[in-house]
């Protein structure tokens, strides 16, 4: 039976932390799903089709990589894939106490969800969507935080 972890977000945008964790991720598991949540309580900068295409560059050529969006609790949208495993990203005990609460939750309302943590390496653990996102609206550039094959072009252009 092939195991199967989803890797949840909102990903605006998927930085260099989120793909050091699908590359950790696919050490583990023989296939992710990185999964674009609608979060109504989070106002993205880029179009979902633009962050879908985004990701899609960076794992265009690797089969055990899939890109999909979802717009339900995540608990039941690993249960209608028949995912039982949820991948995170801890960078620091914050994100640790937010993700252990979050598990719990998709845990009670599936329990057959597992939640794996993975730590950021230490050099990538300020590395955020938001702080990457207010370099880029600020005018810098932020592509030292980026996965390697994203040019600004990919930022700045319109979807």
């Amino acid at each position: 039976m092939e195991k199967i972890a989803l890797y949840p977000g909102s990903f605006d945008p998927f930085t260099l932390g989120h793909q050091l964790i699908v590359d950790k991720s696919l050490t583990l598991f023989d296939k992710v799903v990185i999964a674009i949540g609608e979060n109504n309580n989070k106002r993205t900068h880029f179009s979902q089709s633009k962050r879908i295409n985004l990701i899609r560059k960076i794992y265009k050529d690797n089969p055990r990589v899939e890109i999909a969006a979802y717009n339900k609790l995540t608990a039941d949208y690993c249960k209608e894939r028949g995912i039982n495993f949820i991948v995170r990203g801890i960078r620091n005990v914050g994100d640790f106490e937010f993700e252990r609460n979050i598990a719990q939750i998709n845990k009670r309302l599936n329990h057959k969800l597992e939640t794996v943590f993975l730590m950021t390496p230490p050099q990538y653990s300020e590395i955020s969507s938001s702080i990457v996102r207010d370099i880029l609206l600020h005018g810098g550039n932020p592509l030292q935080f980026m996965s390697k094959g994203i040019t600004m072009d990919d930022l700045l252009s319109e979807e």
